[in-house]
């Protein structure tokens, strides 16, 4: 994802977050009884079932049981935070955050500021749309009033079919916004990550809402997010590959999608 970050306001959000949390600074050692393990603290913006979401008041999602996992197997533990998606990336970039983790999209562009995991979930865009609306293919986007979230890249799918400064494009903070907007009204199509439609439209079975691909969205893979020059990268790309060749990963993923993943196809993009 791509965007403008006020860099000031977001990462005040990260600092009171942490404070809140009774976090220390990046990588606080915390007792677990036998050992002391370090805690890293994450950032993510959970409004992205099923990967993040808040449930009870506590952040779940794949993402979560994927982090909690793979932070076990690098001998870690970690305290994840609902801080927002702007100032998860502001926290990255002070490194007052250890890990980003909210279905974000590895693009060139991005790790020029940041680095990433091996991939851990392949995606793709999907537009969703009310029953009744005229979409077939991307090209029927056109002349719609078009739901993004801002600096994602269902935005950058939907900026290739329509033209980047097209003014039918409405820009909005979080993914759960996009879909309160299509709802209403205020927009007649939505473009975002596969899973995320899918699960909107699984979870609101009256609200009439269909789903299209096209061969136009190209596919994409998530990654763990790092401040630049993270040493935590490394332990991290280990963990995954061992989740990967234990069966853990499958078992998480077949827990929250209700299929076998195609793993060969995530170490392929490597």
């Amino acid at each position: 994802m791509t965007f403008t970050i006020k860099k000031a306001a977001a990462a005040m959000a990260v600092s009171c977050a942490l404070l809140l949390s009774a976090c220390g600074g990046s990588g606080e050692e915390q007792s677990t009884g036998s050992e002391d393990k370090k805690v890293l603290n994450v950032g993510t913006e959970a409004t992205f079932a099923p990967f993040e979401f808040m449930d009870k008041g506590e952040v779940s999602g794949f993402d979560v049981d994927l982090l909690q996992a793979a932070a076990a197997e690098a001998g870690y533990e970690v305290n994840i935070q609902n801080t927002g998606w702007d100032a998860m990336l502001a926290g990255l970039q002070s490194e007052q955050l250890d890990i980003g983790m909210s279905g974000v999209t590895i693009t060139d562009e991005r790790k020029e500021t940041y680095d990433f995991s091996v991939p851990y979930f392949e995606s793709v865009s999907m537009i969703a749309f009310k029953e009744g609306t005229d979409i077939k293919t991307a090209e029927d986007l056109k002349g719609k009033k078009i739901g993004v979230q801002n600096g994602t890249t269902g935005q950058i799918a939907a900026e290739a079919i329509v033209g980047k400064n097209d003014s039918s494009i409405s820009k909005y903070k979080t993914s759960a916004l996009t879909f309160q907007a299509l709802q209403s009204g205020d927009v007649e199509a939505v473009v975002t990550d596969i899973a995320v439609a899918y699960e909107f439209a699984k979870n609101n079975p009256d609200a009439g809402i269909q789903t299209v691909g096209d061969d136009q969205f190209v596919p994409e893979y998530y990654g763990i997010v790092f401040p630049k020059g993270s040493e935590l990268k490394a332990e991290f790309d280990e963990a995954l590959n061992t989740l990967y060749e234990n069966g853990t990963y499958a078992e998480i993923y077949k827990k929250w999608f209700d299929e076998e993943p195609n793993i060969d196809s995530l170490k392929a993009a490597q």
